[in-house]
C-alpha cells in the first residue's frame, strides 16, 4: 500500500508538475480524516507514512494528573510507564494503527487526494497563465456558442468573447489563430482565461514578434489606435537618428507589415513616426492626408488642423475614421478644417500660408 502510494505521488509530481510536498501534505490530511471517520475517533492523531514500513497512526495525548477524556488525555502514571521522563502538560505519542487501516485509508484517501491534486493543477495553470496576461498566444478553435469561441491554449481553453472577434473574420473548428490574453480569473471551476482579437495590444505584440528592432528595443512603439478588422494606426520612435523606425516596421518591400496585415485578415495599418512636437506628431498621425497647419491649444489639449480643400475628406476619413484614430493615437482633440474654411474664419491669411506644413 505505502509503496504504491509513493509511486503514485512520484508519477503525479512528474506528470502533472505538482510539487511532491503538496501531494504528501494532501495525503496526510486524507489519512487523518479517514482514521477519524472510520474509527469514530476524536483523538488528535498523526499519520506517519514510510515507504519501507508502511503507514502508522499515532494518537497524540496530553499528559494530565486526572484523565477526563481518554481519547485526548493520558494519566501521568501511564505516561511514565512509556517513558519516565514525561511530565504533566507534555504530549505523548502512542501508536494506535488499526489492523485493516491500509484498505480503509486507500479508499478514503483517493477522493481527498484527487481533489487536492485537482486544486494544485488549477494553481499551476493559473500561475502559468497569469504571467501571460498582455501577451500573445497561438491556439486552436475548439468549439463555439452564442457568447464565446473556445480556443485551446494547451492546458486550458481560452474564452474569446464573440464581440472581440474581428468583424471581418469567421472561424471553423480546428482553425489556428493568434489571440491576446486580456485577463485570467480564479473561479470555483478553476482558472478562466479570457482572450481577444480586437484589443490594441494584439497589434502591438504582433509588431514586436515581426520586427526585431522593436523586440531589441532599438525602435519603440509609443501608441496604438485600432478599429479592429478595418484600420489601425501605430506610432513608433527611435532614439538613434540614423534609424528609420517607420521603415523598420514596414520592412523590405513591405514584407513585415504585410505579414501582420495578413494575420489580421486585411486590416489596414498606418505606421507613423512619433514626435514630442504635437504639430509634427498630429500631422504624421493624419497620414495619408496632407496638412497645411496645426494650431495647438495646450490648455484644452485641443488642436485645429488645416488641410487643403481637396484633402478634407481624406483627412477626416470614411465616417470620420482617420480623424478619430489620429485623436486616439496622439491623445489630442482634433478639429479638421479645410483651407478655404480656415481663411473664412481668419485662421489663415497671406500667400505664405499656401504651402503645406514642412515636417522635415
Amino acid at each position: 500500500m505505502s509503496s504504491e502510494l509513493y509511486q503514485a505521488i512520484e508519477y503525479l509530481s512528474e506528470e502533472k508538475g505538482i510539487d511532491r510536498e503538496v501531494l504528501l501534505e494532501a495525503l496526510d490530511v486524507a489519512l487523518v480524516s479517514a482514521y477519524k471517520k472510520n474509527f469514530n475517533s476524536r483523538t488528535n492523531v498523526r499519520v506517519e507514512l514510510n515507504e519501507a514500513e508502511g503507514m502508522k497512526v499515532f494518537a497524540r495525548l496530553e499528559v494530565v494528573d486526572e484523565v477526563e477524556d481518554d481519547q485526548l488525555e493520558i494519566s501521568l502514571d501511564d505516561a511514565k510507564e512509556i517513558d519516565p521522563s514525561y511530565e504533566t502538560g507534555e504530549v505523548v505519542e502512542k501508536e494506535v494503527t488499526p489492523r485493516d487501516f491500509g484498505r480503509i485509508a486507500a479508499q478514503a484517501a483517493k477522493q481527498v487526494v484527487t481533489q487536492r491534486v485537482r486544486e494544485a493543477e488549477r494553481g499551476v495553470i493559473y500561475d502559468d497563465f497569469i504571467d501571460r496576461v498582455e501577451d500573445i498566444m497561438t491556439g486552436k478553435v475548439q468549439r463555439m456558442d452564442q457568447r464565446f469561441l473556445y480556443v485551446h491554449l494547451g492546458k486550458i481553453e481560452g474564452k474569446l468573447p464573440v464581440n472581440e472577434v474581428m468583424p471581418n473574420e469567421s472561424y471553423q473548428i480546428h482553425d489556428r489563430i493568434k489571440v491576446y490574453v486580456t485577463r485570467v480569473e480564479k473561479t470555483s471551476k478553476g482558472p478562466q482565461v479570457f482572450v481577444s482579437r480586437t484589443h490594441p495590444g494584439l497589434l502591438k505584440r504582433l509588431f514586436e514578434m515581426e520586427v526585431p528592432e522593436i523586440y531589441e528595443g532599438i525602435v519603440e512603439i509609443r501608441s496604438v489606435a485600432r478599429e479592429a478588422g478595418d484600420r489601425s494606426k501605430i506610432s513608433v520612435y527611435a532614439e538613434d537618428p540614423e534609424i528609420d523606425p517607420v521603415g523598420a516596421c514596414v520592412g523590405q518591400r513591405g514584407q513585415r507589415v504585410q505579414t501582420i496585415v495578413d494575420e489580421l485578415r486585411g486590416e489596414k495599418i498606418d505606421i507613423v513616426q512619433w514626435s514630442e512636437d504635437p504639430v509634427v506628431y498630429i500631422s504624421n498621425a493624419l497620414s495619408p492626408s496632407q496638412v497645411i497647419e496645426v494650431l495647438v491649444d495646450e490648455e484644452d489639449n485641443a488642436t485645429t488642423v488645416i488641410v487643403p480643400d481637396h484633402q478634407l475628406s481624406l483627412a477626416i476619413g470614411k465616417r470620420g475614421q482617420n480623424a478619430r484614430l489620429a485623436a486616439k493615437l496622439t491623445g489630442w482633440k482634433i478639429d479638421i478644417k479645410s483651407e478655404s474654411e480656415a481663411r473664412e474664419d481668419g485662421l489663415l491669411d497671406g500667400e505664405e500660408d499656401n504651402d503645406l506644413l514642412n515636417l522635415e
